[in-house]
């Protein structure tokens, strides 16, 4: 018989997570029409595509030196997408007069460099705080929602909050990197630094999304942390595609994730303890 004095058990479930949305990053669809010149393959195209495979929103980074995404894909992404537009840019007067101008649905602030051969690490928002504030400020007067890449860094996050930015998108290039390596003590410490960041992040009142590098193998347990609500990916995608085309390329990845977003409400419950 159950003690009158103990406490009692009981499993209630916790709010479903919200849904995860999928964007896709089209760059490299014009690194490759880039290597000839001409408009093949068209990243309008792969854009349509994607979209009809199940992507939610479209990612470009239009970079300082124009080696793959141009100015001209902006204008006509714009024009033709009936999904949100997501820009990737430098903090630079020359990317702040062109989002203005366009006015996408969002724009994700990102650290650039010439000789990179992609973005390398996360933003350091500490240490520009004073720089970032007012940029972000401007781009959401003109409607526009601010994202900032940085990494899951307890101090990232507080400095992105302060400047006012509406989400944070993680670098998981770390953990994506380590899971490839097979190191499974940092893919465990990577994970772990992303859920916490996550937390975090939602508890900042900062939409939390992330990227960079994952693929089929590593994407299931980012997918599953409950504050992440997007990811974005390309590179692999791109590639996948063309063993398999872009749409199964884009659909296999949908489905990945809606599978690990799925077994996450399945399993989201809590225990509490009450009095008798």
């Amino acid at each position: 018989m159950r003690d009158d004095g103990d406490p009692k058990m009981s499993v209630r479930p916790r709010p479903p997570a919200p849904p995860i949305r999928l964007g896709i990053n089209i760059d490299h669809v014009a690194t490759l029409r880039n290597a000839r010149g001409g408009r093949h393959p068209d990243p309008l195209r792969a854009a349509a595509l994607a979209v009809e495979a199940g992507a939610d929103n479209i990612t470009a980074h239009l970079r300082e030196d124009r080696r793959h995404i141009g100015d001209d894909d902006i204008e006509r992404l714009m024009a033709s997408l009936r999904v949100p537009f997501n820009m990737e840019m430098a903090v630079t007067p020359e990317m702040l007069a062109i989002a203005l101008a366009h006015r996408p649905h969002g724009v994700c602030l990102v650290p650039e460099r010439r000789q990179e051969l992609t973005t390398e690490g996360g933003l350091d928002v500490v240490d520009h705080v004073a720089e970032l504030a007012p940029f972000i400020a401007e781009l959401r007067r003109a409607g526009i929602q601010v994202a900032l890449f940085i990494d899951p860094d307890p101090a990232q996050i507080r400095a992105s909050a302060e400047v006012k930015t509406d989400a944070v998108e993680f670098h998981t290039g770390t953990y994506c990197e380590a899971a490839l390596q097979g190191d499974p003590p940092t893919v465990a410490r990577e994970l772990t630094r992303l859920v916490e960041g996550a937390r975090a992040a939602a508890s900042a009142a900062l939409e939390v999304h992330a990227g960079h590098g994952l693929n089929l193998d590593n994407v299931g347990p980012v997918a599953a942390i409950p504050e992440i609500v997007e990811l974005n990916i390309g590179h692999f995608l791109v590639g996948e595609a063309l063993f398999i085309g872009l749409g199964p390329s884009v659909a296999r990845m949908r489905a990945t994730m809606d599978a690990a977003r799925q077994g996450l409400r399945h399993s989201d419950t809590e225990m509490s303890v009450s009095g008798a």
